[in-house]
């Protein structure tokens, strides 16, 4: 079984998955009422893969015999000010997110909590891709805010759907 501190903050972790799950779903929909269908799709699988994450989370709890608390989550942000606050947010929101698993890997050594450490390694992985896609996100649509098209082919040209990774923890109810 995990430490307690360490299951503890994990079940937070799957509030801040959650809470991000929303604000991409937010992101998505005010792409996808300005009629920007490849923003609006990045971000509706982006919000799906927030989900998986906690899902994951939720998983491993379960497969450790810990309990699961799936916290209450804030409204997300939902009026943007243009094109490229939305992934503004997102970026910052990742980095937030790569502090959080951080802060997962420190208790889960400082407590000895092995399986929950290596648990944690696809996580880290990720979030190195995550913030990466995000930066190059936000610097394509800062650089090209005044032509919603351009925006619209880079992504679909860029960002096409992720690869299943068979390296990724199961997800609960997958």
């Amino acid at each position: 079984m995990p430490a307690p501190r360490f299951t503890d903050q994990l079940n937070v972790q799957i509030g801040n998955e959650l809470a991000a799950h929303n604000q991409y779903l937010a992101c998505a929909v005010y792409y996808d009422a300005l009629t920007m269908p490849q923003m609006a799709a990045f971000f509706y699988a982006q919000a799906l893969e927030e989900r998986e994450h906690a899902m994951m989370m939720v998983r491993y709890l379960l497969d450790t015999d810990a309990a699961v608390r799936i916290p209450a989550v804030p409204a997300p942000e939902s009026a943007f000010a243009d094109v490229v606050a939305p992934v503004e947010l997102a970026l910052e929101q990742e980095r937030t997110v790569t502090r959080q698993v951080n802060e997962l890997v420190r208790i889960a050594r400082e407590e000895d909590d092995y399986a929950s450490e290596q648990f944690l390694q696809w996580f880290v992985r990720e979030q190195v891709e995550e913030v990466a896609t995000m930066s190059d996100l936000l610097a394509v649509v800062t650089r090209s805010c005044d032509d919603l098209n351009d925006i619209e082919a880079y992504v679909e040209r860029e960002q096409g759907g992720p690869d299943p990774d068979p390296t990724a923890p199961p997800a609960a109810g997958a």
